[in-house]
């Protein structure tokens, strides 16, 4: 009985846990100006959702479900918007986390497999279920928000993936543990310097006059190259929140046209930046456990075949002496 108690107690502090951390990830995204309300160029909130029931379980689903109807009401959202929407908002993640362990996913994301999973099921066909909810009920309610933008369902389904694509692998490899003595001076030096380059790049391409926005996939390049996830996701956020704060002021880029395509412009910028650091990352960390599986595979047959011609001396020498024996005899 104590036990089941236990287990219920961290069940709720799990809950709340996720909760509070829907929320902050929601009052991030909602301080986009581009839009109001619910509509968001870039919702963490969903990848946070995403990452919390493929550590923790299902238990945590009604953890989802709080911090998004909180939030939507903190926001200004009439109650009877704000239950189905947060219904939807949980509905989207469970689907994708129920379709990603479908295909066995490895929340390592070493296999390319891994990161298509989440890119394809994951992200772009799971959160149709939140954004047709969602635009469903402004629609229905009679919200000015489904009638201030072209496509309300398109925008509301690109913000939610790219919260998949770029949140949840960033938190799946917070979780992930690391030694200590893996981490060399050189190493740190060069993950401050792609860091820093990211964060230099995507600032002038996103905030001058210059299109250098496409110079920031080199350094994504170079970060998967080099640390595989571990560089590529912090860069891909990195690289998001820039060019998001820029859409945001209405500098650089995107100081003018309409606003719609400004925000098809930043969200096509995040998913692409978040796909090729992504899936560039799980093909070289699949790369390099198959040539680890071959250099493995080769000690021991190196053994092996080590071991064959010690065993064979061994036996030409014990049957030496009797052949000299029966010579003499």
């Amino acid at each position: 009985m104590p036990s089941v108690r236990r287990r219920s107690a961290v069940a709720v502090l799990w809950n709340v846990g996720v909760a509070a951390a829907y929320f902050a990830g929601a009052e991030l995204g909602l301080l986009d100006q581009l839009l109001r309300g619910h509509l968001t160029p870039f919702w963490p909130s969903t990848g946070i959702a995403l990452a919390a029931l493929l550590l923790l379980g299902w238990r945590v689903a009604p953890g989802i479900a709080a911090g998004a109807f909180i939030a939507l009401v903190f926001d200004g959202m009439a109650i009877y918007e704000a239950v189905p929407i947060a219904i939807g908002d949980m509905l989207a993640p469970m689907l994708a986390c129920y379709l990603l362990h479908r295909v066995d996913f490895h929340p390592n994301l070493d296999r390319l497999r891994d990161g298509l999973a989440l890119v394809f099921l994951g992200a772009f066909a799971a959160m149709t279920v939140s954004a047709t909810v969602g635009t469903s009920v402004l629609v229905l309610s009679g919200d000015a928000l489904a009638h201030t933008s072209e496509n309300p369902w398109l925008l509301w389904w690109m913000g939610n993936a790219t919260g998949v694509l770029v949140v949840t692998p960033l938190l799946l490899l917070l979780h992930k543990p690391h030694r200590p003595g893996s981490f060399r001076l050189a190493r740190v030096a060069e993950i401050a310097a792609l860091l820093a380059g990211t964060l230099l790049v995507a600032g002038l391409g996103s905030h001058t006059r210059f299109e250098v926005l496409f110079l920031v996939f080199p350094f994504l390049f170079w970060a998967a190259w080099r640390f595989q996830l571990a560089g590529s996701a912090p860069c891909v956020l990195i690289a998001s929140v820039v060019v998001t704060l820029a859409a945001e002021g209405r500098t650089g880029t995107f100081a003018e046209g309409r606003l719609f395509t400004e925000l098809v412009t930043l969200q096509a910028f995040n998913a692409s930046a978040a796909l090729t650091g992504l899936l560039l990352a799980a093909v070289i960390a699949e790369r390099n456990h198959t040539y680890r599986e071959v250099e493995r595979a080769v000690i021991h047959l190196s053994d092996v075949m080590s071991l064959r011609d010690r065993a064979g001396r061994h036996v030409e020498s014990w049957r030496a002496p009797s052949r000299e024996d029966e010579a003499r005899r």
